[in-house]
């Protein structure tokens, strides 16, 4: 048998090109793997690590799945864990690939182990390995060969070794394949040396570990025994540690926990050490997933009945999906900056808790209420449903307004959105947990004399309401630089991966909030709930396996579907490719790169035109020779899965694509010899990218609400800013704004 807990990395070249020839495919491929992989938290990877892996096709030998391969390897993701995830893919073959790999892999399992002996002691170190048969052994000291040393066990005379430490290691080998053990140094101590007057002992051996723990998988509530056996003189004690950290209590041989959960889940050793001498024995991995219960039969790695939600003391979503809104170019009031860099913070925390998450910016009156039906389309009963707005507001009377980029000078509710009616709807969808994060002011609205009539809430008692201020308060960014993160958003991100119950983590970082002398006295977290369990976002996805959960996922993944890259031919012999990147569920980057050319070609470039006008498209984003020139504060965030020597596009607004995206890619080129540039040119369409095939933007413009109004703007202004530091700029905002 070969050891499944051996980590990706183990694996060797020749298998790795097998698995991508069977995964870089459209199907049952690395993006399935990926989805598989990411059930489990640490092992989710991130639409930017995506975007990555897929631009591996732009590159001759690129391949996503060695890339994505390579992700999990330096999450320290194991064989066994893999073989999981082919399982559930239904990938049969690619199942078998890798258990002919595994059944071949050398694995070294006894190491040998430094010592310190007397002079005279004649010393055996071992090198035990499993994997292919006809393994051979060789042993080294330091860089030369031991002659004749072929055996797993060598016989050191320590009489023919001088004073100084001498390095042993052993090579295991199976044909081309090889695998080395540890080091082990051995220390003679002579008789004269300066131990001899201090008390040391010539018959006092070196350390020993005889027994090393094993790595195991076990289930939520079974028992968890680790042991690690040592003898030496004087006698050793134990110390073991997890994930690298030491285990509080933990100093026997035997590592013992009676009903273990997920947080003893990870890497465990043990210290072994005495008055001279110190070991560790190898690290292992316990691997814990959960156990639920349906009809009474334990259901684990998808085998067995999908368990009921709330039929075992753990809470469960029946899916997580988040929308994110984040308003920044306003037309008739003042521009913020913090928006973008927030939204784009919380939607890659979130997709780490397997939130589905849709992320925008800058919507019009008619594009946010249209996201917010589509964000209602992805709810069902026990979805935990998750609100993020960040952007201009105001809250009259209790009810809290957010503001489109197109409101008015002196805008009203009419020209608003009411977040107490999304919550209404949201209820009438029977959700599981209702969370609304506001970074927004609450000042009142004095053009606004109209008191809300929401209607009376059902009681639920799943209703989170977190602001990033008080009642009558300003929120506020802080401009640093251009992806400073707003005062909230800057603490909330800290702590949003914890397993804690909601209210329990809001109240953290409304402490952390507090400490931050700025805006001490001017912005406090006001946290209103009703909620009676202990729902964190954390708690695991348990999908009801409806129709509906099938037609929410087709819904989610409409939205976030990307143009796949292609390859354009020119009569005149040169290759371009096209490639495309998601910035937000709204925002897509595209290159264009020159990928072959005839030699009588003595240069040619690829640039974008005609680009369609409804497109919120600035003429400085477009064809720029380096992402840095595309203005936008995430570059870095994206770039760094850019091909070289590119020209990149940005396009922002694809809610109003009226039709499919259809645009001009131009080549401009140059025979050897000529002096005039010619070109060619090819239309490209690439059909509906990302949140465009929602149909957000209504066909008829006379559909949408006016853009005007009447009455005098707000006469409030905004006090001089606060703040000593020079790299700190904190404004507050006038009311309604987000900050500044």
């Amino acid at each position: 048998m070969g050891d499944w807990t051996l980590p990706i990395g183990s694996l060797g070249e020749e298998v790795v090109a097998q698995l991508c020839e069977l995964l870089d495919t459209a199907g049952r491929g690395w993006r399935k793997l990926a989805e598989v992989a990411g059930a489990e938290k640490r092992f989710k990877c991130s639409e930017e690590e995506l975007e990555m892996c897929s631009l591996k096709v732009l590159e001759p030998l690129g391949s996503p799945t060695q890339s994505l391969l390579q992700l999990l390897a330096e999450r320290e993701c194991t064989l066994w864990y893999l073989r999981g995830c082919l399982l559930r893919m239904g990938h049969t073959r690619a199942f078998q690939v890798l258990s002919g790999a595994v059944h071949n892999v050398i694995r070294i399992t006894v190491q040998p182990e430094s010592q310190v002996v007397a002079e005279g002691t004649r010393v055996s170190l071992s090198c035990w390995a499993t994997g292919p048969s006809g393994l051979t052994y060789q042993w080294f000291c330091g860089k030369q060969e031991v002659p004749g040393a072929t055996a797993p066990e060598l016989l050191v005379d320590t009489a023919a070794l001088p004073g100084l430490p001498q390095w042993f290691i052993c090579r295991v080998s199976c044909g081309a394949a090889f695998a080395f053990s540890r080091w082990a140094h051995i220390q003679v101590k002579r008789s004269h040396s300066p131990e001899s007057g201090s008390g040391y002992c010539p018959n006092m051996v070196g350390l020993q570990i005889l027994q090393q723990p094993r790595p195991c998988c076990l289930a939520e509530g079974d028992p968890l025994v680790l042991e690690c056996r040592a003898q030496g003189n004087p006698p050793p004690q134990y110390q073991w540690f997890r994930n690298r950290r030491p285990v509080e209590g933990a100093r026997d041989p035997r590592l013992q926990v009676q009903l273990v959960t997920t947080a003893e889940r990870g890497t465990y050793s043990c210290r072994v050490f005495n008055l001279f001498h110190e070991l560790w024995s190898q690290e292992v991995d316990v691997e814990i997933g959960p156990r639920l219960f349906a009809s009474g039969a334990p259901w684990q790695d998808g085998v067995g009945d999908s368990p009921e939600p709330g039929s075992s003391d753990q809470l469960y979503a029946t899916d997580k999906v988040a929308l994110l809104l984040g308003n920044m170019h306003y037309m008739h009031h003042k521009h913020l900056r913090a928006p973008m860099v927030d939204v784009h913070a919380l939607g890659a925390l979130l997709q780490q808790l397997d939130f589905k998450v849709v992320s925008l910016l800058d919507l019009r009156r008619d594009e946010m209420q249209m996201a917010v039906d589509e964000f209602l389309l992805l709810l069902d009963k026990g979805v935990y449903g998750l609100l993020y707005y960040a952007g201009h507001g105001y809250e009259n009377f209790g009810t809290s307004f957010m503001v489109p980029i197109d409101a008015p000078g002196s805008y009203t509710s009419a020209h608003c959105l009411c977040v107490q009616h999304v919550l209404q709807r949201m209820q009438q969808r029977r959700t599981g947990l209702n969370i609304f994060l506001l970074d927004m002011c609450r000042k009142r609205n004095l053009n606004d004399d109209v008191v809300p009539q929401v209607g009376a809430l059902e009681v639920t008692a799943n209703i989170v309401f977190g602001y990033a201020t008080c009642a009558d308060a300003e929120a506020y960014e802080l401009s640093q630089d251009e992806l400073s993160n707003g005062v909230f958003v800057t603490f909330l991100k800290r702590w949003l991966l914890e397993d804690e119950k909601i209210t329990v983590l809001l109240d953290k970082v409304a402490e952390d909030m507090g400490t931050l002398e700025l805006t001490r006295g001017r912005q406090a977290l006001e946290l209103r709930s009703n909620l009676s369990e202990r729902r964190a976002l954390t708690d695991p996805i348990c999908s009801s396996g409806r129709a509906e959960s099938s037609a929410r996922n087709l819904q989610w993944a409409k939205a976030h579907v990307l143009p796949e890259s292609r390859q354009l031919r020119f009569d005149c012999g040169v290759t371009v490719q096209l490639g495309f990147a998601a910035e937000f569920s709204n925002i897509m980057i595209i290159y264009t790169r020159v990928l072959a050319a005839p030699g009588h070609i003595a240069e040619c470039v690829a640039r974008l035109t005609d680009l369609p006008e409804e497109l919120d498209v600035d003429l400085k984003c477009i064809n720029r020779e380096s992402p840095e020139e595309l203005g936008s504060p995430l570059v870095p965030t994206w770039s760094v899965t850019c091909p070289s020597c590119c020209l990149y596009s940005r396009l922002c607004g694809l809610q109003r694509l009226r039709q499919e995206l259809t645009f001009t890619v131009c080549l401009q080129l140059r025979y050897r010899g000529g002096a005039d540039f010619v070109e060619e040119q090819q239309v490209v369409s690439v059909g509906r990218p990302l949140i465009s095939k929602l149909n957000l933007s209504p066909r008829d413009p006379s559909t949408a609400p006016a853009s005007g109004g009447s009455g005098s703007p707000l006469s409030a202004s905004p006090p001089d800013s606060w703040g000593n530091s020079p790299d700190v700029n904190l404004s507050p905002e006038v009311p309604g704004s987000h900050g500044v």
